[in-house]
């Protein structure tokens, strides 16, 4: 597995204070079955991170898994918080894309007050970036009005959600609705946010597996969310297309919200 989004570099955010944690937490990756960590370190006002910074503390990482044997490649990105994106020029942006490819990494709005933050996405594609969205399921802005991601999603934006959200540990409401996205074919992608090896830990096969009662295209599409999308984001190639889930493996009974599906095939 390739586990999109991570904090899993020493010092910079708030995920690993020190470099032994950085190594715990891949071990704890490796240990759940990921191959590939791409760090993403949070890029904000709070955080003054730059592409520099980010290359730097993946080579520091690097040295010390392969000098202790850990089999994970680390590759660099960056979670880029939307206050920020109208700061940073196109260079510096290009740095903290999610590997080789054209793909950032955007913060959804976690607060109430983010009013069109549509704009500054757009404003980024015709910059000729394009964005996969971090977390959609824990924004109250998309809970309450979902159409919002739905027409993000069909301008051509990935939703990245969080495997914790799938077992609660954002709560049930951010449950109910990573499930109803999951449900509605509006997730290309379950990725950690690990920050730390036993709080926040990198279990993402877990994660999906606990919610595939409700969502059975979670676990029925599991290579393609964390290996064959992530994939094509970092090395910048075409997008394949989901596996098909037929209607009668889905559950009879929907706790969505009475959106219409939308898959990428």
């Amino acid at each position: 597995m390739i586990d999109l989004h991570c904090h899993l570099l020493p010092a910079i955010d708030d995920g690993p204070a020190t470099l032994e944690g950085s190594v715990a937490l891949a071990e704890a990756a490796e240990a759940a079955g990921i191959t590939t960590v791409v760090a993403t370190p949070h890029v904000s006002w709070r955080y003054l991170n730059d592409a520099a910074s980010v290359v730097a503390g993946v080579e520091l990482v690097r040295t010390a898994l392969r000098d202790r044997g850990i089999g994970v490649d680390v590759r660099a990105g960056a979670e880029i918080a939307l206050t920020r994106v109208s700061d940073l020029s196109d260079e510096e942006l290009h740095g903290l894309r999610l590997g080789d490819g054209e793909w950032l990494l955007i913060e959804c709005p976690l607060g109430q007050n983010a009013g069109d933050f549509e704009l500054l996405l757009r404003a980024l594609q015709r910059r000729g970036h394009r964005i996969v969205l971090a977390h959609p399921e824990r924004s109250p802005l998309l809970r309450r009005d979902p159409s919002r991601l739905l027409a993000l999603v069909s301008e051509g934006m990935l939703s990245s959600i969080t495997a914790g959200s799938l077992v609660g540990v954002f709560g049930r409401e951010v449950h109910r609705f990573a499930v109803a996205l999951a449900q509605a074919g509006l997730v290309h992608n379950v990725a950690s946010d690990a920050h730390d090896a036993i709080h926040r830990p990198p279990s993402v096969r877990e994660a999906v597996m606990a919610a595939s009662g409700d969502a059975p295209e979670l676990l029925l599409r599991l290579g393609w969310l964390t290996q064959d999308i992530p994939q094509a984001i970092l090395q910048g190639a075409p997008l394949p297309a989901p596996p098909l889930v037929s209607d009668a493996r889905r559950p009879r009974q929907r706790r969505g919200l009475g959106w219409t599906r939308f898959d990428l095939a």
